[in-house]
């Protein structure tokens, strides 16, 4: 299949863009390059500096370097540990030199002889002078030649297609798409905050004469997506609580009393602010829209529980969305035993309850009378109705699409939407995020919660780690075992879940009862499996990180991750958060031998368990990464900025933003015509990005 190439276009399908075709098309759709103006977006992740590139000759050990060298050799090593290690040596016009990559053998499949490869990182003595990158490019056959001397624009790639071939699609077409890029900022503006004028910017970014005159292109685009989110926050703000007149509630003081003289424990100081604060906004004329966010076991729950019962003793229901089952189910047999003493019992609601028993709840629900229904997504189906819909509660909020979590909005006339996430993320991006959203925050463990012993330990200590293990089952506790993938893979030298489950129940957890749990299964049988270790029927889950959000199994003492190289600092926070939930002590072991990069990330994770300062190293380290993706349905919010690192930019976005819009409310003027167009292309769904309700 083909179309006319004359006519290219900013939305111009990628795989009609010349060079590219169906079969690459794929593979560029990977990592989010869609049409011809993506490929123009798709700003290099980094650069390198050709001019400070060190001669081969003359790198000495405990320098640390550039290099860009021609692969001559290179082979697999093994160790006696069970190590294998990728070697190549590199050589330029000056020298040569040995490159190591201890634990990636799978680099054989990549590089070859003959390519040519751009790598940094510290030179050390061992056997001869070696260096072992923190990252590397290759570059493929090309000339060397041609990059001497310039910056080095790479490029964020995927398997089957190379940084090269990126680089030189988007060098075929950079000159045509650049003259296709409206400037949709009128000149007065850019000048005010000093941007260059967007074609230009555009051009730097992709053709740097320096490093200075990059950093000058990416600011402006940058700064465009920044004042873009807050257009749009501003938007949604005056969309959604312009008339958003809801529900007045009183503190009655009843049954939430009755609620905290019950309780077996103290509210943290943390938690009693957060009521506060829900209780104000749920006695105020206007309708509440916050998120209620808090580190794992930070006690959420009994949060929402007291804004439920101020609800249900205004004589309102209240309804509590859990993303599965399993969850739900969690949800509805610890709060049905705190509600035990003011004799309120929970009503459930999930897909897999007998028809009696549902239609009996639908009953219930469709009923006036004060309640708390407890479900997943069954909640907001159709046939599901409510009598007196007073407040909606989701929880895991992340997990649900824009269009489910509003559903449940809707199921009432206006209720007051409580939104709950154990994904903490600091308050200052918390509020540039949900832009629409009051936020609470719960940054206090509440007491007698015990921290978890958290180490990372080197494949040579896996006997010793797994004689741990065995011990703690022995003890009779449980534990987790987690890896990054299902299945063992030509492509990938990681250790699997089904793999390992066979090898481990031979081994030395042979005798103990396992169980391999992952996302390909039915979903019931993953909920079987689950409720059978809860119960106590199994001793140890192999499993993949379907048990990020899972259950609340208190006599679960240990996660062990194996290749925690491949996980995120914020999602192995999320697994740390499955143990430590009971009176033992828990652990948490990081397995395997990583690079000097991926070090220094376990460093942080096992030096902190506060989520919060996770969550700003994780930023830190790896950008925005899918923040915004996992948690809003449509359009990706950056691709380029980063609110953390463009502080200064994102406050000059938020003051122009403002002027703008204090001048220009829907920015229905000519001058603004642009800018209009250009979000509402671009943010296709603008204004369901930030607006839950």
């Amino acid at each position: 299949m083909s179309a006319p190439r004359a006519h290219l276009t900013l939305v111009t399908p990628i795989q009609f863009v010349k060079g590219v075709g169906e079969r690459r098309a794929e593979l560029l759709h990977r990592i989010g390059l869609h049409t011809a103006g993506d490929l123009l977006y798709h700003v290099p992740h980094r650069y390198e500096d050709a001019s400070t590139i060190a001669p081969i000759n003359a790198v000495q050990p405990g320098m640390d370097v550039t290099i860009l060298g021609r692969v001559i050799s290179k082979g697999v090593l093994p160790t006696r540990r069970g190590l294998r290690i990728f070697q190549a040596v590199l050589k330029d016009a000056t020298g040569m030199i040995e490159v190591s990559w201890p634990g990636q053998p799978f680099l054989d499949r990549s590089i070859d002889k003959g390519h040519l490869l751009l790598v940094s990182g510290p030179c050390r003595f061992y056997h001869g002078r070696q260096v072992q990158p923190r990252e590397y490019v290759n570059f493929g056959d090309e000339e060397d030649g041609a990059e001497q001397g310039r910056v080095l624009a790479v490029y964020r790639a995927t398997e089957g297609i190379t940084v090269r071939q990126i680089r030189g699609l988007i060098e075929t077409h950079l000159d045509t798409l650049v003259a296709l890029a409206e400037d949709y900022l009128p000149a007065p503006l850019r000048d005010e905050v000093s941007l260059l004028p967007l074609q230009e910017a555009l051009r730097l970014v992709h053709r740097p004469p320096t490093l200075g005159d990059a950093h000058r292109g990416r600011n402006r685009l940058a700064f465009d997506e920044l004042l873009f989110m807050q257009i749009l926050q501003r938007r949604a703000n005056a969309v959604a609580r312009a008339p958003r007149l809801g529900i007045t509630f009183a503190s009655q003081r009843t049954l939430t009393r009755q609620l905290a003289d019950a309780l077996p424990f103290e509210l943290t100081k943390a938690q009693r602010k957060v009521i506060r604060e829900i209780t104000s906004d749920m006695c105020s004329p206007h309708r509440m829209h916050r998120l209620l966010q808090g580190d794992v076991g930070s006690g959420k729950t009994i949060v929402a529980l007291f804004a439920a019962l101020l609800a249900m003793e205004n004589g309102f229901q209240a309804a509590l969305m859990a993303p599965t089952e399993l969850l739900a189910e969690q949800h509805a047999r610890s709060i049905g035993r705190m509600l035990a003493p003011l004799n309120v019992t929970p009503v459930p609601l999930w897909g897999s309850q007998g028809t009696v028993a549902r239609r009996e709840a639908e009953a219930r629900l469709a009923t006036a009378d004060p309640l708390l229904a407890i479900g997943t997504h069954a909640l907001v189906q159709e046939r599901t109705t409510f009598g007196r819909l007073g407040l909606a509660i989701v929880d895991e909020q992340h997990r649900f699409g824009v269009e489910q979590r509003a559903a449940l909005g809707g199921k009432g006339e206006t209720p007051d939407m409580l939104l709950m996430s154990a994904t903490p993320i600091p308050r200052s991006l918390a509020l540039t995020v949900y832009g629409d959203l009051d936020v609470s925050t719960i940054d206090e463990r509440p007491p007698g919660r015990h921290p978890v012993t958290s180490a990372h330990r080197p494949e040579s200590a896996r006997d010793r780690v797994l004689t741990f293990v065995a011990s703690q089952l022995t003890a009779g506790r449980q534990a987790y075992v987690v890896y990054p993938v299902i299945e063992e893979s030509e492509k990938v030298d990681l250790k699997a879940a089904t793999t390992m489950f066979a090898e481990l129940g031979a081994g030395r957890l042979a005798g103990f009862r396992l169980a391999l749990l992952h996302g390909r299964l039915p979903a019931d049988a993953r909920d079987a499996i689950m409720r059978a270790f809860r119960d106590g029927e199994i001793d140890a889950l192999i499993a993949t990180t379907v048990i990020e959000v899972g259950i609340d199994v208190a006599n679960a003492t240990v996660m062990l991750i194996e290749h925690p190289e491949r996980f995120g600092l914020s999602q192995l926070h999320q697994l740390r958060g499955r143990v430590g939930r009971g009176a033992e002590e828990s652990f948490c072991i990081l397995l395997g031998d990583v690079g000097d990069e991926a070090a220094e990330r376990l460093r942080i994770f096992t030096s902190t368990d506060d989520g919060f300062e996770i969550a700003r190293a994780d930023l830190r380290l790896r950008g925005m990464g899918d923040l915004f993706g996992k948690q809003q349905s449509g359009d990706a919010a950056f691709r380029i900025a980063d609110p953390v690192r463009d502080e200064q930019l994102n406050l000059d976005a938020q003051r122009v933003a403002s002027a703008l819009l204090a001048k220009d409310p829907t920015l229905s003027r000519p001058e603004h015509a642009g800018l209009r167009r250009t979000i509402g292309h671009r943010y296709s769904r603008a204004l369901e990005l930030f607006r839950v309700g």
